[in-house]
Formats: structure tokens, sequence, C-alpha cells
């Protein structure tokens, strides 16, 4: 354990040596390159990997996959790129089956599954189908593959009595959840289906798929059973589920298709699943949606489950006593922003363990957790977010990457038994070896109920004691989610030019425990204002800012914070509210997924008027004074603009107070994380510009009224 700490501590200390470094920029981030997927050979000897760049016209992402040996030495590229990801090893390590989306008349195409022979030679198409094939799982005797498709038998009859077939462009709606942030409008007639392909012997030309289930419901989740004959999936077959509490099932079917079998279920929601070495036993991350007493809480905190597979058995809670989130991470804005893949929990070969990463007070660390006894115990220890992994076959070694406050995600090899960690890669060593970056402080402090909040605090990195900065408390949307010890590159930036930067985690926050997360129910926004306002005072009392020179910025729901902040204190100068809600009843209405449930208010707008009404950050908007900037993404589901800075920029403009709406163009919710990168970087710069203005009374005329 001590030598992982040694060890992390040696491979980032780089970043203390930087007298001679240059502050990070916001365009730093087109230099930046990232890993996703790390996947394992079953002998553990090598790693496969996706390797994500930004392209060079700065408005894209490219991704192909490289390999390396897990003892250590180069790595090389494996595909050509630009668009190869989800890469999975054949049983025997001869293979490698990967999806690879390509361009037709400059459209992008539905992703097809390739293969690729380990000994030399191109990488060979498998499937050919018109909405092409996504997620490969190998069966166990490297015979064929399952896989997601969402073909429907009309998609393969091209001509109707000759002629090209006539498509309507007109949407008949008649679910109240039709469209979702990214994806955009949704298919209902066109759930993900498990499909079968036999592998040649030699790769070749595509093959002819099977299908193996079909109807109106979709599945997920595929697992191979250990003799290859049947897949276990899971699924929610309700028709409307927004009118109900999260339920999903376990099912299983033959392989060669026909009717599936309902094996357990979980009042909530079941995902990362993993069959035990002997086959007899399923371990999946489970977080039940509903309290002891029947409520459907806001936050779940997931757990570790395991059932055996009879017909109608009952999962067993592995981590009931563990008050931390199993599969959890922590957030950041630099995740790999395409080619990640799922990290799903892992066996010792005895079957005795389980091994899955949990988020813990801004932590993300792996865990061994018994099997019968349900015992946590740390793997891995240290200040980062071990956010992806795999594992062999037999448990014994593992790829995984680590991110930290100086690292975006490095790849190390992990020896499971004596816990002997080597790095492999230093993917962005040479644009970091120039960059002067800094680790933050961790602070806890008390809050106006004596509660005790975690908050980091990123300082300038030329940072003097005795001196007062600027400071800007950037709040995590969510409002389930957290800091912690991962890269952002937006908060080393805005330390980069001269901000002390407060991004605490408020209670509603996870990796806390299950009542920390669930106590903002019904009552958010509310205390967690007042947590947030306490870590204010507690940089003030440290001297460290200047009381006269507070920012506040946030996006989704730290955008909703934000705009609440405002109306609700005089005391910051200058705000950026991002991806946010104004309005609790117009998103409501408007948002791509439902509050049908009692999970953040009781009711619907016409029922709880009073509750609606006093939560809403515009019913505030005559007490908001401060200088406001809003940040939009005009393809935005998940906060639409109208719900949220439509109504802010209005109402502030017409009380004269200086606000300006910058809004981009083709972007979702995830702008900030994995938007067009040039728009990334234009996000940036007009956020701390706004700040500059009030803040360091720089003289920017960029929005002044034309």
């Amino acid at each position: 354990m001590h030598r992982f700490n040694q060890l992390l501590l040696l491979c980032l200390a780089f970043s203390t040596f930087a007298a001679d470094r240059r502050p990070i920029a916001e365009t730093d981030i087109y230099s930046f390159q990232w890993i996703a997927n790390p996947r394992i050979s079953p002998d553990g000897s090598r790693i496969v990997y996706t390797h994500v760049t930004v392209n060079q016209k700065h408005e894209g992402y490219e991704t192909a996959l490289w390999i390396i040996p897990s003892s250590g030495g180069p790595a090389r590229q494996l595909t050509a790129g630009p668009h190869d990801s989800s890469p999975q090893w054949s049983p025997d390590g001869r293979l490698l089956a990967f999806v690879r989306a390509s361009e037709k008349d400059g459209k992008p195409q539905p992703g097809q599954i390739f293969l690729l022979a380990m000994d030399g030679g191109e990488a060979r198409p498998l499937t050919d189908l018109p909405k092409g094939a996504g997620g490969p799982v190998w069966s166990p005797d490297g015979h064929s593959l399952a896989f997601l498709s969402s073909n429907i038998p009309k998609d393969f009859d091209k001509k109707k009595d000759g002629k090209d077939e006539e498509k309507s462009d007109v949407r008949v709606i008649t679910r109240a959840v039709y469209r979702m942030n990214g994806p955009g409008y949704l298919e209902p007639d066109r759930p993900g289906h498990i499909w079968t392909v036999e592998v040649p012997k030699t790769p070749g030309e595509p093959q002819k798929a099977k299908q193996v289930t079909d109807g109106e419901f979709s599945e997920n989740d595929i697992v191979w059973s250990r003799d290859g004959s049947q897949i276990y999936f899971t699924s929610r077959r309700v028709r409307e589920q927004y009118y109900e509490s999260p339920h999903t099932d376990l099912y299983v079917v033959k392989a060669t298709g026909g009717d599936f079998t309902r094996v357990t279920g979980l009042e909530g929601n079941i995902g990362s699943m993993v069959l035990s070495p002997d086959g007899s036993r399923m371990a999946f991350a489970g977080a039940i949606a509903t309290s002891k007493d029947g409520t459907q809480r806001s936050y779940s905190q997931p757990d570790l489950f395991i059932t055996s597979l009879q017909p109608g058995s009952t999962p067993k809670n592995l981590t009931a006593n563990y008050d931390y989130d199993i599969a959890g991470g922590i957030g950041g804005d630099q995740a790999p922003p395409r080619g990640n893949g799922p990290s799903t929990p892992f066996w010792s070969k005895d079957g005795r363990f389980i091994f899955v990463t949990a988020g813990e007070e801004g932590r993300s660390n792996l865990n061994r957790i018994d099997a019968e006894t349900g015992e946590v115990k740390p793997l891995t220890r240290g200040d980062h977010d071990v956010f992806a992994y795999s594992a062999t076959p037999d448990g014994s070694k593992a790829a995984i990457l680590i991110s930290s406050p100086t690292l975006v995600g490095d790849l190390f090899s992990l020896d499971v038994a004596s816990v002997d960690v080597r790095r492999l890669t230093h993917i962005n060593e040479e644009l970091f070896s120039k960059i002067n970056l800094t680790e933050p402080v961790a602070i806890w402090y008390k809050s106006f109920d004596g509660k005790r909040i975690e908050a980091f605090v990123q300082r300038p990195p030329d940072f003097q004691e005795g001196k007062k900065y600027p400071m800007i408390i950037n709040i995590h949307g969510g409002p389930h989610s957290a800091y912690g010890y991962t890269f952002d590159h937006e908060i080393q930036w805005m330390a980069a030019k001269g901000y002390v930067v407060l991004y605490p985690n408020p209670r509603g926050s996870t990796t806390y425990g299950q009542d920390f997360g669930n106590i903002i129910q019904f009552a958010y926004p509310g205390d967690d204002f007042k947590d947030l306002m306490a870590g204010v005072d507690d940089l003030i009392a440290r001297g460290w800012v200047d009381r006269d020179h507070l920012g506040v910025t946030g996006g989704s729901g730290g955008g909703l914070l934000t705009n609440w902040v405002i109306g609700h204190t005089q005391r910051f100068k200058a705000a950026v509210s991002q991806r946010d809600i104004a309005d609790w009843r117009d998103f409501w209405y408007t948002a791509d997924f439902t509050l049908f449930t009692p999970t953040w208010f009781r009711g619907a707008p016409w029922e709880q008027e009073a509750d609606f009404k006093a939560r809403s950050p515009i019913t505030y908007i005559r007490d908001i004074n401060t200088p406001l900037m809003l940040i939009e993404g005009e393809a935005d589901y998940r906060t639409p603009p109208g719900s949220g800075g439509e109504q802010m920029f209005r109402a502030l403009k017409y009380k004269k107070i200086p606000t300006v709406m910058v809004r981009f163009p083709g972007e979702s919710h995830e702008l900030s994380r994995s938007g067009m990168p040039k728009h990334r970087v234009e996000r940036l710069q007009h956020i701390v510009s706004w700040f500059d203005i009030y803040l360091q009374g720089k003289e920017i005329h960029t929005y002044d009224v034309q």
C-alpha cells in the first residue's frame, strides 16, 4: 500500500519544480491527450487502450487504438482511426474486436465491429448492419461475439415496389420523454436488442448477424454464461417508466434466441455486472431507489450486490454497511471526451473477493470486498481518481487509469496480490513539463448547523501568504456529484489567471454517505447555499481572499445555485451562470427527463405551486443586482435555455443590470466536458474575462452594448 502512495507521489513530483514554467493556458486543451477504456490482455502481458486527441481544426476529437506492454516500454499505434474505440480481446488473445465509425459523403455512419489479428494484418469488418453495432462481448470459446444494435426489419428493405421509400420528417410524439441531451430525439420504435455474429477463422468479409432478442423493450449489460450457451442481460420492461420509481430486472436467454427468463430484480438501477469464476453468481453495482419507508430518494447511493442465478433469487447487498459510493467517481472536466467504455468489477480466481472502485470523500480507489461478509478493504490508496480499469480473467492483474489535480489521466499496471503499481504512460508529460501546475489545498469547515463540509482550494501558482486575492467560488452540478482529486482545467486556469478558486462539496454531494447526499431532497436549493457561504467565510478568515472582490460561477445544478446565490446576497461583484435553471416550473415541463415521481418535488407544479415558486431563482429577480453572464448550449435538452438563462437575461436587462448571454451553437449540456474543443476554449475565455472586468478592474469591451 505504501509503495503505491510513494510511486504516485514520485510520478507527480515534477509539478512542484516549477520556477521556469509558464501558467496553464485555456488553449492548452488543444494539446491535451487522453487515454480511455484500457483493456488488459487475457495473459496480462499487454494493454490496449483508446487514444484520444483534438483534431487539427479544433472542431472535434479523433480516436485510435494503441497497445503497450504491461511490464513497461513504449506504446505503439494499432489502428489508424480516426474513430476507433471499444477494444475487446478474444479469450485466447489472438484477435481484437473493436468498433469503427466511418464517414460517407461527409456524414458520420453507424459504427461497425471490426476484427484485428494481433499477429499482423489489417483490421477487417465483421458486421455491416444499417444501424451499426456496439458494445461487443466475446463468447467464452471465442467463436462469436454478442453486441447491441437497434436495427429493425424495415432497415433491410431499402426499396419498396422498386422505388426509394419516401421518409417523412414529421415526428409523432406520444411519450413524455422524447428527446435526450446529446443523442437528440429518441426513436422508441427502435429498441436496442442483443445480436450475435460468428467469428470466421480468418478475418475477411462481414458476416451475417443473428438477432437474439426482440420486442418493444431494450436490453443492456451483456454477460455470457461460462459455457457460452446463455446470455444474461438487464432490462426495464415498462413502456412509460417515468410514472413509477426505477426497477431493473436481470434476465437470461439462450444464445440461440427464444424466450428469456427473469432471474432477479432490484427496486432501482443495476449495472456493471460480472459473473463469478464458477458461473453460479453475479455481482453488480446497484442503487436502491427508495428509502426504508418507501419514499423514492433524490440520491441513491450505489452499493455492490451479489445474487445467485436461480430464477427468483434475491440480491444481497454486500456493502450495506459501507457508507460510500460503489463504482462512484469524481467530477471534473477532463475525463476522456470520447472513447469511454464500461469498467466492471472483477473477481479473484477463487471467487472469495470482488474488486471495484468506490468514491470516498473526493477520492476514488479500488477496493477489495469479501464476497461472503461484505468486508471492505482498500486495494489502492491515494489522493486521486481511479476512473477506469479492467482485469485479467483470473483477477491477478489489472490496468487502471488514474487522474489527479495535476494529472489528466495516465495508465498504470497493477499486480493485485502484491499491490505493485507500475506507471506505463506519461501521455501529457511533454506539455505539462512546461506548465506550472499546483495541487489544491483540501480544507474542512463547519457550516451554520455544525455539519462538516469539505472543500478544495486552488491558489495561484505564485500564491503568497499575507496577500489577499480575488476569489471565485465554483459550484458543481448534479446536485449529486462531487469535486475532488482529479484534473480540472477550468479551475487550474482560473487560478493561473490570479484567482483563488474555492470548489466545495456542500450537502447533497456524493462520496460522503447516503444521508449527506440525500439531505437536500425537497429542499434544494436551501441549506446547501449556506454551506457555500460558510466556505467563503472560511477563506476570508484565513486571510487568503479579498472580501470585496468575490465572484461566483457554476454549471447545471451549479448554475441554478449561482442564480440562487445572487438572489440571496449582494456580496459577489460578478457571477457567471452556466447551463442553468431559473424557473423550476418551466424546467419541469421542458427538461429531457421527467420529475413525475416525488424525488425533487412532491408533485407537479400546479400541485405544489408554493414550493416550485419558493425554490425558483427567478422568484428573487427583484433582489438581483450582480452583473451576470449566462453560458448556454443551444442544443442543451437537460437544462433548456428557455427555462434558465433566457429568463435571467431578459429580466436583468429590464432592470438595466449588466448582463450578457453567450450562446454556443450545436452544444449540448456536455459543453464543458466534451463539447467542440474551440467552444470549450471560448467558454473559458468568456468566463474569466467577465470576472476580470468586475474583480480585477480590467478594461474589456467585448460585452459593451452594440
